[in-house]
């Protein structure tokens, strides 16, 4: 399913290794409560979720769904939402590769622009390209998703960034 390779990846990121084991997939129905769960511990929201769940990928770990990601389409523009991994394994660049194989997906349905909000994590998703911009610069049809409209405060920090093929 994911084009993700080792090429742009720094030194510390190639040193931390996502076990071998992990498989990246999207997501289907039977995945949603394992989902919503791994949300829940991350404190992220779960509200809107199910009805992005074909835009929505998870690694798992043999029986155990250990992180998510998923994308919002708005035509040729897509929110990332709930990006999340189980705690233990962190540190590890599964947050990494998710997202990566996110941003695949979201080029796989021709995105051009990816948005996201976030509280703590901006440093995070500035490691792939995102670039933080104002809220007033976001999409009409972007700012009434659910994150956007009601569930992330005023406060959180948006970002963007331009999709290339």
């Amino acid at each position: 399913m994911s084009k993700i390779t080792e090429e742009g990846m720094s030194t510390v990121e190639k040193s931390k290794t996502v076990p071998k084991d992990v498989e990246i997939r999207r997501a289907t129905d039977n995945d949603s409560t394992e989902i919503l769960a791994l949300l829940e511990t991350c404190q992220l929201p779960k509200e809107g979720l199910a009805a992005n769940l074909s835009t929505t990928l998870v690694a798992q770990r043999g029986n155990e769904i250990v992180g998510c990601s998923a994308l919002e389409l708005y035509q040729q523009l897509a929110l990332l939402r709930s990006v999340a991994v189980k705690p233990s394994f962190r540190k590890r660049g599964l947050g990494l590769k998710l997202t990566r194989a996110t941003l695949d997906l979201a080029r796989e349905f021709r995105v051009t622009n990816v948005y996201l909000l976030t509280e703590t994590a901006s440093t995070f998703f500035s490691k792939l390209g995102f670039i933080q911009t104002p809220r007033s610069n976001v999409p009409d049809v972007v700012k009434q998703s659910v994150e956007f409209s009601t569930l992330c405060p005023e406060s959180a920090t948006v970002m963007t960034t331009l999709l290339t093929t």
